[in-house]
């Protein structure tokens, strides 16, 4: 089974470069993953897919069940995570379909079951998040991007709202306050969980969108989707490079 797995959306099952070998429906304690997991060949390497979101896109945000989908990876021997998410940005030098790899979060989710140790039937378990995604992983990304020639921001403060409706401006000048770069949905508590499991985790965030009040009209849906597309291009560029390295 392979050691290396990206979470995004079912776009990125839909690529030349990737040989489809097996998918795999994998059971855990804490229920079914968000879809089931595709095992795939992509140049010389196995990887792992499975789409957040469900396949088809079903589960919003708040309702995915993060330690599931952790888990079942765990279960089949996962030690790597390339996660890949959709963000809005808060700055203008961070435009839409800008790739950036953040080195921090802020966590503004609640009410979703954020950790394997709750302290019942498991003992309380405090990680260390200091760096909340892995060194390694993100070197191996910026190394990448620099060698395939693909211009990317290089650190940023990913915040996490709870969804999956979009942010006011009031909020969005909040969070760039707390000194926020990028905001989404789906980082947390998905980096954490991994943190527990002892996985290292990256998070790979296309920016989608200018965040409320920093553009000149609504956020639409049209224009979210158009970036994605343009962006998953490059995205699937950095992966393919990175997971070949």
């Amino acid at each position: 089974m392979p050691s290396m797995a990206v979470i995004g959306g079912t776009g990125l099952a839909q690529w030349p470069e990737l040989e489809l070998r097996d998918t795999v429906a994998q059971e855990t304690v804490y229920g079914n993953p968000s879809a089931p997991i595709i095992i795939a060949q992509l140049g010389n390497v196995e990887v792992a897919f499975l789409a957040r979101h469900g396949c088809p896109h079903q589960f919003a945000p708040h309702c995915i069940n993060y330690r599931a989908n952790i888990a079942a990876l765990k279960q089949l021997g996962v030690n790597q995570i390339f996660a890949v998410n959709a963000v809005g940005s808060i700055c203008s030098e961070i435009p839409p379909e800008s790739i950036v790899i953040p080195d921090q979060v802020i966590d503004y989710t609640y009410g979703r079951e954020h950790t394997f140790f709750p302290g019942d039937d498991q003992p309380v378990h405090h990680i260390d998040f200091t760096e909340p995604f892995s060194a390694g992983l993100r070197d191996q990304l910026l190394q990448t991007a620099q060698d395939i020639q693909l211009p990317i921001k290089d650190k940023a403060v990913y915040g996490c709202t709870q969804g999956p409706r979009l942010e006011t401006v009031a909020e969005i000048n909040r969070l760039e306050r707390d000194g926020v770069d990028i905001v989404g949905m789906t980082a947390m508590p998905e980096a954490a969980l991994a943190r527990e499991m002892e996985i290292d985790y990256a998070s790979i965030a296309l920016v989608v969108n200018m965040a409320a009040g920093r553009s000149s009209g609504i956020i639409t849906m049209d224009e979210i989707e158009l970036a994605l597309a343009k962006g998953m291009q490059n995205v699937k560029r950095l992966l393919l490079a990175t997971l070949n390295r």
